[in-house]
């Protein structure tokens, strides 16, 4: 398995809980993960910049360094399930796009279109009244899209999955978050990926925001991780009922 932090493109890395600890325990249950410390675009304004700082690190640097390491362990033979959080789960759906026959997608609270879809009066109720903590708004969203790709022509090019081309992507697990503006697009994905033929399990993690697999004590992270193991070894049963396509 690959899997892949988040940190709204801009940061993150291989110790921190979101990484180090969904690697560790999907791997005691016996399967090899390998996480990615894939090239970060530049950090900007979350308030109020309408531009993209210059970068070589701008899309698709990150994207390539994810479809290189799944190059890398396809080698070594088996299929390969890509998962990631928030940011991740996006540059996981991009590049099981882009590798041959990958066996499944594992997404948590992940960011999947370039501008934030309209919340629906669940995900308006879920997050009523949580003033103190800060949700990412339709403006953040684009800020961060853009800054991700670094140009507003590339903000459809396929850096994002949402509202492209989903037909033939393996079977998803998507996993929520309760009280996250986010949510939208992860509502947005799932309804797309069903219209796609897609096999898809959409779940919301109760009572838990938004980079709850950063919070390994939380009943969050014990929720998420045990919904993780049990849906990888069903998928693990199906994959061996289904021969393996050449590449």
């Amino acid at each position: 398995m690959l899997w892949l932090h988040g940190g709204g493109f801009v940061s993150g890395n291989l110790e921190q809980s979101e990484s180090h600890s969904v690697a560790l325990g999907i791997a005691s249950s016996g399967r090899r993960v390998r996480t990615v410390d894939y090239r970060l675009a530049p950090r900007f304004p979350w308030g109020h910049s309408s531009t993209a700082n210059p970068s070589l690190n701008h899309y698709p640097a990150g994207l390539d360094d994810v479809v290189d390491a799944g190059r890398s362990l396809a080698q070594e033979g088996g299929r390969i399930v890509l998962g990631g959080a928030s940011a991740g789960a996006c540059l996981a759906v991009t590049a099981a796009q882009r590798l041959p026959d990958p066996a499944g997608l594992l997404l948590c609270y992940g960011v999947y279109h370039a501008e934030l879809p309209p919340l629906s009066e669940s995900v308006r109720a879920s997050v009523r009244g949580l003033a103190g903590y800060r949700q990412l708004t339709p403006p953040a969203v684009h800020r961060m899209s853009l800054n991700y790709v670094g140009d507003e022509s590339l903000l459809s090019s396929g850096a994002f999955p949402g509202g492209g081309e989903l037909t033939g992507l393996p079977p998803a697990l998507l996993l929520d978050a309760d009280h996250d503006t986010l949510r939208a697009s992860g509502e947005a994905f799932a309804a797309e990926l069903a219209a796609a033929g897609v096999p898809m399990t959409y779940s919301v993690v109760p009572h838990t925001w938004h980079g709850y697999l950063n919070r390994r004590h939380l009943n969050g992270f014990r929720y998420a991780m045990a919904a993780i193991r049990g849906w990888l070894d069903e998928l693990d049963g199906e994959l061996v009922t289904r021969p393996l396509e050449p590449s």
